[in-house]
């Protein structure tokens, strides 16, 4: 029983022993009264009792130092022995009892202790609030689960938690091998240590694995500091190795340290980037079944692209932040956004200018590494050569389609974005490379557009500049630094990078003059941070990868880190991206409210002018007025087939007459009328009707038929329908109808089918009826009336007005009227001489007539009278066949007994029926063509032409105009662009 009391004696000193690691203080044991001591260890020493202090060198881990101490106070008793015959068993009671109160101390005691561990620990833990997306969400539903007041209630008593506590000597000497691994060391810095001046960004880190890194790291420079203060008292020391031998040693481990460091950070990143590629893997294949809602910065580049088309007018200007990539031609601003997006995606030249036109790349994170134009459906993989090549070929082409002739740079920018695992979120805007000299083969003015680009992104007070120096040339013959500190000269917003610095170490005779640029004491810009990069030995063909361990490599072996020109979180590109991204992402929560608020601001104003200007109209934009101009302009195409049989018929049989009647007159009527008998007659008609229907009388009716069609067409096209007629589209249909009878051909078998129809139908002499003889006296009638009306104003025309219209309208005949005048007289009187007189004039009858009126005094020209005569004997001929029509109409019986016993011949009768019949024929042939055919290849002609238009904006913009369509088109901008900034603003504060 007395043993098992020492023992438990023992554990509890133990347990205060252990309580008191790392402070320098005396043990509660030593207080003990040596029979105490004796009773509790009886094979200790009596006079040099006391345990060493546990001692490590990261103490701020230890979640015990901080706990109060409280002494024991037990009674003094005198050293020695002293006899006590009648009370020693009382003096034990009472020593037991003290014990009794010992022990229920110690578990009040660790109880607290436990407490207040777990509340330590518990802060310890990583805040996994910024990896929540990774988590599934039945994992966030534990804290309501788990009771952490039962869980405190539960804790173990004294004597357990003395067994379940740790080993604090094993932990001590882990953490004294983590010191000698560390010890050496100096910080390398993860992030933009130079842009956080003035932020207060320490908070977030505290918590998690990069809270316990920056403390490693804080650890370190601890070390550093001392070494470097061991380095300056080595003088004071007698060692073998002179002093800068072991300055060069320190350097050398540090470098060395902190390339570790950067390997750990790394490897961690790798890990890190596997991890959310798998989950985004697992949820591109839905294994969440939920749907994945469209990524912050890809809601970001929407509302930029959308401004890039807005016209930027009201006083509304877009500010909204992006990075602006600016340099000298070939100073690397390409090959730096490549290494920024891990992929070799522009198109590369050797010294010549290949950036010719604004590039927008939009950077975000995805499972696999793709690229895509905004107005493309096409993914290019980036893993894979084949489509890099693609894509880099895609990239040209789109800028010297952008580029208009006569001009080398475009500012028509090309929107790309790049998705990929590990990628920087960020918007960046990729510019031609600032020129001095304009060389052969460019436009005058390449130069001064080239600086009004980069002036126009960079004016924006919230842009981030990028300004890429070429470290292998000499710095005086830099351009950009100048533009630069113009547009930004406090350099609030500037990022100085400055590239090849592989080759500026070879080429540099002074290593100083590096220093300068990085420190920001050589240019007279200014800028938040100053960073160092190598992309690559100058060969197209490398690989990212390559590019990679080829800029490690070198800032491992360089001197101007080894000599502290150079700072690590100065140097490689991925330092770069994350300053980048980090300085983007602030200026983003700065100014995004008050660009919303502008915009806001603007809708308010354009709403109201469209209330006071077009109350009773809805709001409709240019892409919905076409549509509506589209879906009227199919109806009225609709309407087409709406027409009836008969309207066309005849509007067919009148225009092909129309065409065709000064044919049929002058080469076939009039010409077989001069023949001596009837068969005559007939055989020059038909010989003439022959040729007129082999060669063109069927491609005149088309043409007839096709000139119908656009008529009908262009009546239904125009025709206001009263007031529900919007002038606001006659442009838009005019163009329309233009374009659609410009693309439709009438089908080209028509015309031999037709031929074969014609041909049949005027070989045709038999008249069935006495109504059909009538008809086609009516017929006749009213062609040579139309002719014996055209010939009077003729001869009016030539001869003069008569002479009641001398005497009522006081007018009068020129000399030449005057000679026509008696010319016509002369011919008239040969006429009456001769009814029956031919067609022609004879030579010597030409020389009578010009000597009758030369013995009258009026001097004629052969040519004259010849002229007149055809007009007169025109006149007389059409009245004789209008006489002989007149004698016909009676002549049906004997055309039934094929004129035999009969001195009535009306043959030409006979030819106006067939010319008549053919007309019908070919009228009724043509409409069924039309109404079967032509008409449904029109309609899709015109649904063509309305697809075309579509897709051609400028065309719209063009034939869709007015202050109604311009104000529509700002408001519906306007409205979207608020709405996307203010779905972007809520998604962002979820984020934060």
């Amino acid at each position: 029983m007395w043993r098992t009391r020492a023992a438990a004696a023992c554990v509890i000193c133990r347990s205060l022993a252990n309580s008191s690691c790392g402070i320098k203080r005396k043990s509660p044991l030593q207080n003990l009264h040596l029979v105490s001591r004796s009773i509790h260890h009886p094979y200790y020493p009596s006079a040099k009792f006391q345990r060493p202090p546990l001692r490590i060198s990261i103490q701020q881990f230890s979640s015990l130092n901080r706990l109060p101490l409280h002494k024991t106070k037990l009674l003094n008793v005198k050293h020695g022995y002293q006899s006590h015959r009648n009370f020693w068993l009382a003096r034990l009671a009472s020593r037991l009892l003290r014990v009794r109160y010992l022990i229920l101390g110690s578990a009040v005691g660790g109880g607290y202790t436990a407490k207040k561990t777990y509340e330590q620990w518990k802060d310890m833990i990583p805040d996994l609030e910024d990896y929540k997306w990774i988590v599934p969400d039945f994992i966030w539903e534990l804290d309501e689960l788990v009771d952490i007041e039962k869980l405190l209630k539960a804790l173990p008593d004294a004597d357990d938690l003395a067994k379940l506590m740790p080993d604090f000597d094993k932990i001590g000497e882990s953490l004294a091998s983590l010191k000698g691994f560390l010890s050496p060391g100096s910080p390398g810095e993860t992030a933009f240590r130079a842009t956080d001046q003035g932020y207060d960004n320490d908070k977030q880190f505290k918590k998690g694995l990069l809270g316990e890194l920056i403390l490693l790291q804080q650890q370190i420079q601890q070390h550093e500091e001392e070494a470097r203060r061991a380095a300056g008292f080595s003088s004071q020391q007698k060692r073998k190795v002179s002093d800068k031998e072991k300055i060069d040693q320190l350097q050398e481990e540090l470098l060395r340290t902190q390339l570790k460091y950067q390997r750990m950070l790394e490897r961690l990143e790798k890990e890190n980037k596997e991890l959310r590629k798998l989950v985004l893997q697992r949820d591109d294949k839905g294994i969440h079944q939920r749907k994945l809602k469209k990524s912050l910065i890809d809601m970001y580049s929407e509302v930029l692209d959308i401004l890039s088309d807005y016209d930027a007018s009201y006083n509304t200007q877009d500010h909204l932040p992006r990075v602006v990539v600016v340099g000298d031609q070939s100073a690397g601003k390409t090959s730096v956004l490549e290494m920024i997006a891990q992929a070799r995606i522009f198109p590369r030249g050797s010294g010549e200018m290949m950036t010719r036109s604004p590039v927008k790349v939009t950077l975000s994170e995805g499972p696999h590494h793709v690229a895509l134009f905004k107005d493309s459906s096409r993914e290019f993989d980036l893993t894979k050569e084949e489509d890099l090549a693609a894509l880099r070929n895609e990239i040209e082409i789109r800028m010297r389609n952008s580029v208009k002739e006569g001009c080398t740079v475009s500012t028509e920018t090309i929107s790309l974005s790049v998705k990929g695992p590990g990628l920087q979120r960020m918007v960046l805007v990729d510019l031609p490379g600032v020129i001095s000299t304009v060389t052969s083969g460019m436009a005058p003015d390449t130069k001064e557009t080239i600086f009004s680009i980069s002036k126009a992104y960079m004016q924006n007070p919230n842009a981030i500049i990028l300004c890429i120096q070429d470290g292998s040339v000499d710095a005086e013959r830099s351009i950009v630094t100048d533009l630069v500190s113009q547009m930004d000269p406090q350099g609030k917003r500037t990022i100085f990078v400055l590239t090849k610095v592989d080759l500026a170490e070879k080429n540099v005779a002074s290593p100083n003059r590096i220093q300068q640029i990085i420190e920001g004491k050589l240019f007279p810009m200014k800028a938040l941070g100053y960073f160092a990069v190598v992309t690559g030995k100058g060969n197209s063909s490398e690989s990212i990868e390559s590019i990679k361990e080829y800029e490690e490599e070198f800032f491992q072996n360089s001197k101007l880190l080894k000599t502290s020109m150079l700072k690590a979180h100065q140097v490689t590109t991925k330092n770069l991206s994350l300053a980048v991204s980090d300085c983007f992402w602030k200026m983003v929560r700065e100014s995004v409210e008050q660009q919303a608020d502008a915009f806001k601001a603007t809708r308010f104003n354009l709403e109201t002018e469209w209330k006071n200007n077009y109350p009773r109209l809805r709001e409709l934009d240019r892409n919905e007025l076409f549509e509506k101009a589209k879906n009227e302009i199919l109806d009225e195409v609709i309407s087409l087939t709406q027409v009836t049989p008969k309207h066309w018929e005849e509007m067919l049989e009148k225009t092909l007459w129309e065409r065709v009647s000064t044919h049929v007159i002058e080469n076939i009527y009039l010409p077989a009328a001069q023949t001596a008998n009837s068969g005559t007659f007939n055989t020059t008609v038909d010989i003439k009707l022959k040729q007129w229907t082999d060669k063109q009388l069927p491609n005149k009716a088309v043409e007839v038929a096709w000139e119908t069609l656009q008529e009908e067409f262009s009546r239904f096209m125009t025709e206001k329908k009263g007031k529900e007629h919007d002038d606001i589209f006659d442009k838009l249909k005019q163009a329309v109808k233009e374009e659609t009878i410009k693309r439709h051909k009438w089908n080209e078998r028509a015309e031999d089918s037709l031929r074969v129809i014609q041909h049949n139908a005027l070989e045709d002499r038999s008249i069935s009826d006495k109504q059909q003889w009538d008809a086609a006296i009516h017929f006749m009638e009213e062609t040579l009336q139309s002719r014996l009306k055209d010939t009077e104003s003729v001869i009016e025309d030539m001869v003069g007005p008569d002479w009641k219209k001398r005497w009522l309208h006081w007018v009068g005949r020129t000399k030449e009227q005057n000679i026509r005048n008696e010319t016509k007289n002369e011919l008239e009187k040969l006429i009456k001489c001769n009814e029956d007189h031919p067609a022609y004039l004879a030579n010597d009858e030409v020389t009578t007539v010009r000597k009758n009126l030369e013995a009258r005094g009026v001097a004629v020209d052969p040519c004259l009278i010849k002229d007149t005569w055809h007009q007169i004997y025109r006149r007389y001929f059409l009245k004789s066949a209008l006489n002989h029509c007149n004698l016909c109409r009676r002549g049906f019986y004997y055309y039934q007994r094929h004129f035999v016993d009969s001195e009535l011949e009306c043959n030409d009768i006979v030819l106006f029926w067939r010319i008549q019949r053919m007309l019908a024929i070919t009228a009724n042939t043509l409409r069924q063509q039309l109404t079967n055919t032509e008409v449904r290849r029109l309609e899709k002609n015109v649904k063509e032409v309305l697809e075309d238009f579509a897709e051609d904006n400028e065309k719209k913009v063009m034939l869709l105009t007015g202050k109604r369509v311009q104000l529509a088109e700002d408001l519906k901008k306007v409205r979207e662009i608020q709405e996307k900034l203010e779905a972007f603003i809520e998604a962002l504060h979820q984020e934060k």
